[in-house]
């Protein structure tokens, strides 16, 4: 009975948090990547005092959490907690004729992505970097082969020569996020495995980068 009650309450606050439309939006903002305060004001037009009262709403209904970028620490990222949002995120309309995974180096969580992606979706997808290194990370290597993937022929490939006109670029490390310009590009805040080096890093981010690949292939269509 208490486990019932609890169910409850917590369905209850879900709900709440969610009936304010500008907290809804919110929440469909983030089912598609990370965001900083200060992009989802710019998004919704609001005020930051508003906006910060709706992420403490959401943070209260346990739907959202906080972190800091791993580059320049006085930001902060906003991301979804998906498991509280079962069942509740909008159908996506995403359309787009390619894929792109975007990090610093282009050695490990964009190839994963785009390594995952190819195996989850018909969209075409590539990987690319800011600062491309000499060669794929060993762990990255590793965890892909411990899952089934195959890096072999991959290396990393300059931005600037691969990005093309459309496509829906993904910038999967916080670096590479803020060195671009802003634009319409989607964010996943993972943090890097190589900086640790650690098999149990490569793994977090592996799993981390799973789970959203899964959960966006289902909501972009070629275009």
């Amino acid at each position: 009975m208490n486990t019932e009650l609890i169910s409850l309450t917590r369905r209850a606050a879900v709900h709440a948090a969610l009936g304010e439309p500008a907290r809804l939006r919110i929440v469909d903002l983030l089912a598609l990547g990370d965001r900083s305060p200060a992009e989802l004001q710019a998004e919704l037009g609001m005020a930051s005092n508003l906006v910060s009262h709706h992420l403490r709403t959401l943070e209260a209904a346990g739907l959202v959490s906080r972190h800091r970028s791993e580059a320049d620490r006085r930001r902060t990222y906003v991301r979804l907690v998906r498991t509280g949002t079962a069942g509740l995120l909008a159908a996506a309309t995403v359309h787009a004729p390619r894929v792109l995974f975007v990090c610093y180096a282009n050695s490990a969580r964009s190839q994963l992505a785009q390594a995952l992606w190819k195996q989850a979706s018909p969209v075409p997808s590539a990987s690319a970097g800011t600062h491309p290194a000499d060669g794929i990370a060993l762990g990255a290597q590793d965890v892909a082969a411990r899952h089934g993937l195959d890096l072999t022929g991959s290396h990393p490939e300059m931005l600037a020569g691969t990005v093309r006109q459309g496509d829906l670029m993904i910038a999967v490390c916080d670096r590479a996020h803020e060195e671009l310009p802003a634009s319409d590009r989607l964010h996943w805040s993972i943090p890097d495995p190589v900086a640790v080096g650690t098999p149990a890093a490569f793994e977090a981010a592996f799993s981390q980068i799973a789970e959203r690949v899964q959960d966006l292939s289902a909501r972009v269509s070629a275009s």
